[in-house]
């Protein structure tokens, strides 16, 4: 940060605030605290007779990979309208949201992936402004390679493993930058 959001002032700090216990941006000018908090992904899992629905991404980053309908959840919007509102912009479908699935946090860049298992109301979709396809895949024909993210494929490794096992628990965990010597994940055997 440069400048307080608040009055303008480039006289800011990083310091313990009294009564906190992190460092925070204070400005010496108005003593306003700023806060750096983690962003919110919300998004789902749509499913369709046996199969999920994924997009291959039209934007930056991971442009031409595949990914679930997700974004970044915006103010005064509950996770389960951001995650609806995702779908409809990123595959123009329509869906039933059903329960919280995966809990994903990213400490390494500041996000937490929420994701909801969810069901296609018809087969009316296609690509929005930030894909560039959109299909359905049966669990054989996943291009676990050209998956976008690792919170995604982790997403979808927990949904056909719970499929297999007839039931769907709530997955909480966190993903951290693999070393420069760790390999990427391969594709499930």
């Amino acid at each position: 940060m440069k400048f307080c959001s608040h009055c303008g002032s480039a006289a800011l700090a990083r310091r313990i605030p009294e009564g906190d216990t992190l460092a925070r941006y204070v400005c010496a000018g108005c003593g306003a605290i700023h806060y750096q908090n983690p962003k919110t992904v919300v998004g789902c899992l749509p499913e369709w007779e046996g199969r999920v629905l994924l997009c291959k991404r039209a934007i930056e980053p991971r442009h031409g990979l595949w990914t679930l309908p997700a974004g970044f959840l915006e103010n005064g919007e509950t996770i389960e309208a951001g995650a609806v509102r995702e779908t409809i912009e990123e595959a123009r479908a329509q869906v039933e949201i059903g329960a919280l699935y995966t809990v994903i946090s990213l400490p390494d860049i500041n996000q937490v992936y929420m994701m909801f298992r969810a069901c296609l109301l018809d087969l009316d979709f296609g690509p929005g402004p930030e894909s560039l396809e959109v299909r359905l895949f049966a669990e054989e024909d996943i291009p676990w390679g050209d998956i976008a993210f690792r919170t995604i494929a982790r997403t979808l490794r927990n949904y056909f493993l719970d499929r297999k096992l007839g039931a769907f628990p709530l997955h909480v965990s966190a993903l951290f930058k693999r070393s420069p010597r760790e390999p990427a994940l391969q594709a499930a055997a």
